[in-house]
């Protein structure tokens, strides 16, 4: 059990939302530009629902997935900019970066001294569910040459490397923080990913917490998590990096 793993003190009752963490910086809620939002009017309901869990920042990153969502930065910011009017009397920050598909094809499909970034130079970075490309470490090895401080969205979901851990430890030792998605700890994306999920935290690899936010749905699940008072606790006492996004 992933609580067993960890004897740390607890508070006297669970919190109350996610305000320990502040900052969400892995979210799809640019409207009609990849499988997130579809609407200014869902992503309204979505932001209202981050406030009411206690978010004070908000970085949403849709796709730049050429094959998927072949989004330009042109297009991700006219898409924020109809966002931003419905926003502007929301109580709580909102930015935009992006979450980079890095494939095979990545260092030629991709401008890599021009890429949205967040927090100075944070950049939010996904692989295939299916296998990583052949070329991961060179081509995270060029970014950090251009000094991009890299982040791994869901490296929980990235099953293919779970009988050969030493590879997300080599991940690690080339740079990568590793931001795990809040609902993999639910069991929402099966019960291998929780586990791996766990495991990270056992290993202290957790860098950062994130939503990945989509739609409805998913915050319904968010808000559930709210109520799983031992889990709470234990997010609680773990050392995230999300609140030093603020400001």
């Amino acid at each position: 059990m992933l609580f067993g793993l960890f004897k740390r003190n607890k508070p006297a009752t669970a919190p109350a939302d996610f305000s320990f963490l502040g900052v969400d910086m892995h979210s799809h809620l640019a409207p009609a530009v990849d499988d997130g939002s579809d609407s200014v009017e869902t992503s309204l309901e979505l932001l209202r629902g981050f406030m009411e869990m206690g978010y004070r920042k908000i970085i949403t990153t849709p796709h730049t997935r050429p094959e998927m969502f072949p989004n330009t930065q042109a297009e991700l910011r006219a898409s924020f900019e109809r966002l931003r009017p419905a926003i502007a009397s929301l109580p709580i920050e909102v930015e935009m970066a992006s979450e980079y598909f890095v494939d095979y094809e990545f260092l030629q499909q991709q401008d890599i001294n021009n890429l949205l970034t967040f927090a100075g130079k944070h950049l939010l970075i996904e692989l295939s569910t299916y296998q990583a490309p052949p070329n991961l470490f060179d081509t995270i090895f060029q970014l950090k040459i251009k000094g991009y401080q890299l982040i791994l969205a869901h490296p929980e979901r990235y099953g293919y490397y779970s009988s050969d851990f030493e590879q997300f430890e080599k991940l690690k030792d080339f740079g990568c923080q590793f931001q795990v998605n809040l609902l993999s700890l639910t069991g929402n994306y099966g019960k291998p990913t929780k586990e791996l999920a766990m495991k990270f935290f056992k290993h202290n690899m957790v860098d950062f917490l994130g939503t990945d936010m989509h739609n409805v749905k998913h915050l319904e699940g968010l808000k559930a998590m709210l109520h799983d008072g031992k889990l709470m606790h234990f997010l609680q006492g773990y050392e995230f990096k999300n609140a030093k996004l603020l400001g």
